[in-house]
């Protein structure tokens, strides 16, 4: 777990907890966990195991709620942000999801990471009337408020991402024989679907599938398999882990088919643990910024961002596009607490998380805008495509709005 530096006050922490404060006063209407002066934001991060990669994330959600508070907090209330590290493992992440709600008195959870990680607590969370908001994964079952009233997804959803690459598989590959690295639990299942979405009737195009288990050492067993299936195009659905190995592996084996990797992985940090040599002409989709794409040197953006890594997360790689995604989801919690004014109930907040229209991010391509409603819980559903060279991801072609068919 990592330590950060609490200016404000000084407190004695529980192993694996952040607490970040501030002061001020304020008036309204509440819900357990916020009051006139306090709102308290709970939250679970790998900061260690097998994707200890997206740690990143948990800590720039922490530093992002300091800055809030050397600002004066929200409506002038400060943000008690208190993240546990949960393994990547379920029943840990229920534990602790049950302590954050039942002991430490949250108003919400926000940004729990991984798709088997809140499918664990969905049900609790929704029976209890919390609010599971921007969770860290692209599942398409965190888009169900008929079912699920409480639980709202972030960015655009695995489903439709691999949509995308199958439309362009199609148009781009001739006799396309493909292969699929994949998880094995929802979030492996949910690209895989939508690749047979996206083919349609061409869905026999997949010729091989290979599973890892998180537990896995690694993947190179699996890329043997699939090499060996003589597909020419793979899509990589993998954390960053795994990622890595299977770029590496690739490379050792001379297979050099079309190859799309998930956006979970498509960070530039993943890419050079792999080799950037053997990561040329990787494709990915995108609804970020790339900090490292010089394209957006001068985007007043970009600068800011910079400015907050130096100041907050100075140790931070800007590579690491874990830091860039947390600063603008955290932004869109900090928008819709701030529109839910002095009436801080569970239910207000919900309401205001389901009424975005348009609101642009920090760090998101330019004409990508959150929006959302009582029906749409998708606050992001655009992409462009990009391709890795050099050092870093190239775009090309136009967004591509991810209001497709679902199944």
């Amino acid at each position: 777990m990592p330590q950060f530096t609490l200016r404000l006050l000084r407190l004695v922490l529980a192993p694996g907890l952040v607490l970040i404060a501030t002061d001020a006063p304020a008036a309204g209407r509440y819900d357990e966990g916020a009051s006139d002066t306090e709102i308290r934001i709970g939250n679970a991060n790998p900061y260690s195991g097998p994707v200890s990669a997206y740690g990143a994330i948990g800590r720039t959600l922490a530093a992002y709620f300091r800055k809030v508070n050397d600002e004066g907090g929200i409506n002038g209330r400060k943000v008690t942000f208190i993240s546990y590290d949960d393994g990547y493992s379920p029943p840990r992440t229920r534990e602790l999801t049950r302590k954050l709600v039942e002991q430490d008195k949250v108003l919400l959870i926000f940004q729990t990471l991984g798709t088997p990680s809140n499918a664990a607590i969905q049900g609790y969370l929704n029976k209890r009337g919390v609010p599971q908001l921007f969770v860290s994964t692209g599942a398409s079952r965190w888009g169900d408020p008929a079912r699920f009233p409480w639980t709202m997804g972030y960015h655009p959803d695995y489903h439709t991402e691999a949509i995308v690459y199958a439309r362009h598989i199609m148009a781009t590959v001739k006799d396309a024989r493909i292969a699929v690295l994949m998880q094995n639990d929802d979030y492996g299942r949910d690209y895989l679907d939508g690749l047979k979405v996206g083919l349609g009737k061409e869905a026999d195009r997949i010729v091989a599938v290979a599973t890892y288990e998180v537990a896995d050492p690694t993947v190179d067993s699996q890329v043997i398999q699939l090499k060996a299936s003589g597909a020419n195009v793979l899509l990589n659905v993998s954390t960053p882990k795994f990622a890595a190995q299977s770029i590496r592996k690739m490379a050792d084996l001379g297979w050099k088919p079309a190859h799309y990797l998930n956006t979970i992985s498509s960070w530039v940090a993943t890419l050079r643990q792999a080799g950037v040599a053997n990561a040329q002409g990787i494709l990915t989709a995108q609804y970020g910024k790339d900090p490292t794409d010089p394209q957006w040197a001068t985007a007043p953006d970009l600068i800011e961002w910079q400015a907050f890594m130096r100041k907050y997360l100075p140790n931070g790689d800007p590579a690491d596009f874990g830091h860039s995604y947390g600063y603008a989801v955290a932004a869109l919690l900090k928008h819709v607490l701030e529109s839910a004014g002095d009436d801080l109930t569970r239910a207000n907040v919900m309401k205001q998380a389901a009424s975005l229209k348009d609101v642009e991010l920090p760090m998101l391509l330019p004409g990508i805008k959150a929006s959302t409603s009582a029906t749409d819980y998708y606050p992001l559903q655009a992409l462009r495509l990009a391709r890795f060279e050099g050092e870093t991801w190239r775009l090309f072609g136009e967004v591509m709005s991810s209001e497709v068919e679902r199944r």
